[in-house]
């Protein structure tokens, strides 16, 4: 049977790899040598476990839109990862990560972040673990994303506003790279996404396949059989939408539909569907798709989710969008905006900006489901943190 999984090089087909400065090398290669059998091992699984439930709050409950289900003709379930703890997904691979680092006798941490969920999940398991904590940030998505500035401030890290580049992700995960180099010995790169060299994709993805494994019990549990018809979620870097599909990624009866995010329009300059209309490349380690000029210098993404604002995808998601085993929409601004107000008027659910791009999918897939359809789509996060964005869009949208 033909598998979508990493392969022992770091390759999801011919994505991925670890293409590394040489200050690096020795570094990565003792995270590839220990990450597994860190990972694997019975104490780490009995801690890592023991924190998703009594700290998270997991597993995540997975609940049933009655009124979305009625309005896109299918049986919708959520899966709320806005209910963790620091509202989103991205605790379940900063614990795991500060486990593997700690395990691993690294006393600093690093991260990057854009929407500042991964940045307030890191900041919130150094202060649990006693680790100090720097976090680089686009001085741009400082400003849009000040709320979770703050929250990391208040729990202790130190916050980097990146002013180069569009001062975005893209930026913040270049300068958490250069900051990585310079302290190769005592640091930890906690990376927020399934992005990175080998074997951050793969560790990333396996921190955060707690998401489909409950799916599949839950799953079982409510309507008597563990795999939906279709798997649904936003993808930027892609570690919720990795998370979600990681045991049905082989599993040729489930539907994998991504949305990115098109900004205003793939096809306008103000885009970040990298999927869409990139091309192969190498970014921050790993060979993806990327949007880039036709001497690959890269072009500046846009969208109005900081979360989804990267120039590339990781490798598993290019692999599975060039395999054709998923299908991939891009989403707009507006359409994001639209899919957020329904959802909190229909539900009483405000999701986060990110999310939004997986549930204005619904529209775009209505033709294509049957009333018996099981649809799973993972809300990533809440949206506390793009209140501002929402206000300033009530009138269009609200």
């Amino acid at each position: 049977m033909k598998s979508y999984q990493v392969d022992e090089n770091g390759f999801y087909g011919r994505f991925g790899g670890s293409y590394i400065p040489e200050i690096l090398y020795k570094t990565v290669e003792n995270l590839k040598e220990n990450y597994l059998p860190i990972i694997e091992s019975e104490e780490f699984q009995a801690e890592y476990r023991q924190l998703l439930r009594d700290y998270v709050g997991r597993p995540s409950p997975l609940y049933y839109a009655k009124r979305m289900s009625e309005r896109y003709g299918c049986k919708l379930f959520l899966k709320r990862e806005d209910l963790n703890h620091t509202g989103a997904h991205k605790i379940n691979n900063a614990i795991g990560q500060i486990l593997i680092a700690k395990k691993m006798g690294k006393t600093r941490i690093v991260a990057e972040t854009g929407a500042g969920q991964h940045g307030v999940a890191t900041a919130t398991v150094c202060a649990l673990m006693d680790m100090p904590c720097r976090v680089y940030m686009g001085a741009l998505d400082v400003q849009r994303q000040r709320p979770n500035v703050e929250r990391m401030k208040m729990l202790g890290a130190e916050v980097f506003p990146v002013e180069s580049g569009n001062k975005t992700l893209k930026d913040a995960t270049s300068e958490a790279i250069r900051d990585w180099c310079c302290h190769p010995s005592d640091t930890f790169y906690i990376i927020g996404s399934t992005v990175g060299p080998h074997p951050y994709p793969d560790m990333v993805a396996r921190l955060q396949s707690i998401i489909s494994e409950e799916i599949k019990w839950q799953l079982q549990d409510k309507i008597g059989r563990d795999y939906p018809d279709y798997l649904m979620a936003c993808v930027g870097g892609g570690s919720n939408a990795a998370g979600t599909i990681y045991h049905y990624i082989d599993d040729e009866r489930v539907k994998l539909v991504l949305g990115e995010a098109g900004g205003l329009g793939y096809e306008t300059a103000k885009t970040a569907a990298s999927m869409t209309i990139g091309t192969v490349g190498i970014l921050h380690g790993s060979r993806i798709k990327l949007m880039q000029t036709e001497d690959g210098q890269i072009i500046e993404p846009y969208s109005i989710s900081a979360g989804l604002d990267y120039p590339g995808t990781g490798p598993i998601h290019c692999n599975l969008h060039e395999q054709g085993r998923a299908m991939v929409i891009p989403i707009n601004d507006d359409e994001a905006l639209r899919a957020a107000f329904e959802l909190t008027r229909l539900e009483g659910i405000i999701p986060a900006l990110e999310s939004s791009h997986a549930l204005a999918m619904l529209p775009r897939m209505k033709h294509l489901f049957s009333p018996d359809d099981v649809v799973v789509l993972t809300v990533s996060g809440r949206g506390d943190k793009d209140m501002e964005t929402y206000l300033k869009a009530f009138k269009q949208f609200g």
